[in-house]
């Protein structure tokens, strides 16, 4: 087993004194190196005491990737502090909630959110704002600054990363030092790296998809290509220009790679490996003989220390088997573990004290639905196969329960986005005028697609039982995301206009 005791900001600081000149990362092309990183993590955690920060209170960013975004993260670590990400679109009461609920002290912001930050109503008078800019000048001011303080110990909270929220209200998960260094582990195991490659990295650092990143370059001889954000035509032009071998993915971002234009560039990028969550079981070859890489998937969850299982079988659609410090049950409504080929509820245990969150920030309720005895419960479903790889089905919360036959959000939507004249789409239910529920599709027309919710309706006819066919359908023109570009679905339930209804079409 791995010696993770001393979490991972200690490693910056040792990597910056025996190689001060290596490579971190590049930013948009410009290099960051480990000894000008440490540098201003020292500088903005000697600035964060200055400003009377003590250990245990709350930093809350909302910013985007930077040289200064990545310091600041080291910084916060040094200074003992806690991280509270907070996703650029976050708006109103919502992200109101969030300040409110974390109680931050220091809330470092882009400059065209401060009336964001104003107009979502949080109690805000204790807290110091600072915007990026400012702290930029602080982190590149090229002044020495000392660092004597003791070091963070592994199991101390590092940050509180609050939930998507595709459903309902966000928790705050408690991620410990320790957890962040695991999951910057697993990224090693899941990615199967090789000295001197390349980790394309457009993801956020407030999505854990993204800041998992940041260990990889202190644990193994590999350097970080960050952009700016995501941009689905520019992708694999910034994949070839970076050099880089492997790809990232969540969400729907296969999906969306696979729907854009054919290009030279699909041949030619450079890539070895894509690996991530969430790739369809029907994309999967059609993705790798295209842009010629090897999927490699995985499943995890925030609270597990991101990353719980991975695939290094090649086993089409599934997720693989535990990393070596964790072990997954499958469980039936009674608590017994279903059969192999059956479906149960995710539970995972550790044989690592310290990899699996302590719990969520001030809800001791959502804590102890999910923390039972040694057991987080996912409330995730997954099947084992007779060679014990797990494949995941979905959030037992995102099923629909019509005419007493239960149907699944995520095998819906995998069919549905199968038609060429779609680029996204989104499955929720809502009450029936008799019994139990009726499904409720939305979606996303690909740009310059003709498309009717009636040819839809038809064409998912052939393709699904008369059960799984969405009685309303409504066509949109974007979908509101989370940081891992996954669809906000509470949101989708106040959409009421424009809906198709397949039973009053007749």
């Amino acid at each position: 087993m791995i010696d993770t005791d001393d979490g991972f900001v200690a490693l910056l600081t040792r990597r910056a004194q025996v190689d001060p000149s290596g490579l971190f990362a590049r930013y948009e092309g410009a290099p960051v190196t480990f000894g000008e990183l440490d540098r201003m993590a020292t500088s903005l955690a000697v600035w964060m005491r200055s400003i009377g920060l003590a250990p245990g209170d709350a930093v809350a960013l909302m910013i985007r990737n930077s040289p200064v975004a990545l310091a600041l993260l080291f910084a916060i670590a040094k200074a003992r502090a806690v991280w509270v990400p907070i996703n650029l679109q976050s708006r109103g009461e919502s992200l109101g909630y969030i300040f409110d609920h974390a109680g931050p002290k220091l809330i470092i912001a882009e400059a065209e959110l401060q009336a964001t930050i104003a107009a979502s109503g949080a109690t805000l008078a204790s807290t110091q704002l600072f915007l990026i800019e400012a702290v930029k000048m602080i982190a590149t001011s090229g002044d020495a600054a000392a660092w004597s303080e003791a070091a963070s110990k592994a199991d101390e909270t590092f940050a509180v990363m609050y939930t998507s929220g595709t459903t309902g209200r966000p928790k705050g998960v408690l991620v410990s030092h320790r957890m962040l260094r695991l999951s910057g582990e697993a990224v090693a195991l899941v990615s199967a790296v090789e000295s001197g490659d390349i980790m394309f990295m457009w993801e956020p650092l407030y999505h854990i998809g993204g800041v998992q990143m940041i260990v990889l370059p202190l644990i193994r001889d590999v350097t970080l290509a960050i952009t700016d954000h995501f941009s689905a035509s520019r992708f694999w032009g910034q994949v070839h220009t970076y050099g880089a071998s492997h790809i990232h993915f969540l969400g729907g971002i296969l999906q969306i790679l696979l729907k854009q234009p054919p290009s030279a560039l699909d041949q030619t990028h450079g890539a070895r490996i894509a690996w991530g969550g969430g790739c369809p079981r029907e994309i999967w070859r059609p993705f790798e003989k295209r842009f010629g890489v090897q999927i490699r998937e995985c499943y995890g969850m925030t609270e597990c220390s991101s990353i719980t299982t991975y695939n290094d079988s090649g086993a089409v659609g599934a997720v693989g088997r535990p990393v070596p410090w964790f072990d997954v049950e499958l469980l039936g409504p009674s608590g017994a573990r279903v059969p192999t080929g059956q479906r149960g509820e995710i539970v995972v245990r550790t044989s690592l004290p310290g990899a699996i969150t302590r719990g969520y920030l001030s809800n001791p309720d959502a804590t102890a639905r999910a923390l039972r005895g040694d057991r987080f419960h996912t409330g995730d479903l997954g099947s084992f196969d007779a060679q014990g790889n797990m494949f995941f089905h979905g959030r037992m919360t995102d099923n629909v329960r019509v005419r007493g036959e239960n149907v699944s959000a995520m095998e819906v939507e995998q069919v549905v986005a199968k038609h060429p004249a779609i680029e996204d789409c989104a499955m929720i239910g809502v009450a029936a005028e008799i019994g139990e529920q009726e499904i409720k599709l939305f979606v996303k027309r690909r740009p310059g697609a003709s498309l009717t919710p009636q040819q839809l309706s038809g064409w998912l006819a052939e393709r699904l039982a008369r059960y799984q066919n969405p009685r309303y359908i409504v066509m949109v023109e974007e979908f509101e995301r989370t940081a891992s570009q996954r669809i906000m679905k509470h949101k989708l339930a106040s959409l009421t206009a424009n809906v198709w209804d397949r039973q009053e079409s007749g």
